[in-house]
Order: structure tokens, then C-alpha cells, then sequence
């Protein structure tokens, strides 16, 4: 009994979740808002910065939009992603 019991302990804790950072590159408003710690004035600010400014080439890159600063942006970083920079730097080329 003590061995089913281990062995479905076990298996229930593989298969929980994997959460996958948020790439700042292509992520929308709401998702940017379920990241903890991102507000909805935060998020449209992540957004507006990448129209104005282009993709993001470090995730430290967010120090230079308003409302975040050093802090918040490593207080961040577990959660969010640089996916697109890359390929978009390149299509420029």
C-alpha cells in the first residue's frame, strides 16, 4: 500500500504544471497582466515601449519604460521571456 502511495505522489508531482515565462517581444496586454506584478498601466506601457521603440533586445531593456524600474524589472525576470528580438533583429538585416 505504502509503495501505490508513493508512486502516485510521485506521478501527481511530474505532471503539474509548467509555467512558461511571458515572451515581452509578442505577448498582448492580458497576458502580460497575469504576470504577478504587471497591472494593466504596467502592461500597456511594456507595449507601448515595443511599438515606439522596436522588439526588446534584453529583458532589462524594461528599466526603460515607465513605471518600472531596477527593482520590478528583478523582481520580473523569472517570469517573463525574450523570444523575438532575435528574429527580428534579423529580418532587419
Amino acid at each position: 500500500m505504502k509503495k501505490l502511495l508513493f508512486v502516485l505522489f510521485l506521478a501527481c508531482g511530474l505532471a503539474s504544471p509548467v509555467w512558461a515565462a511571458v515572451d515581452i517581444n509578442t505577448a498582448s496586454q492580458s497576458e502580460l497582466e497575469a504576470v504577478k506584478g504587471l497591472g494593466p498601466a504596467k502592461a500597456k506601457a511594456i507595449i507601448e515601449y515595443r511599438e515606439k521603440h522596436g522588439a526588446y533586445r534584453s529583458v532589462d531593456d524594461l528599466v526603460n519604460v515607465k513605471g518600472l524600474g531596477k527593482a520590478s524589472v528583478a523582481k520580473l525576470k523569472s517570469e517573463l521571456s525574450l523570444g523575438e528580438a532575435k528574429a527580428a533583429d534579423k529580418a532587419k538585416k
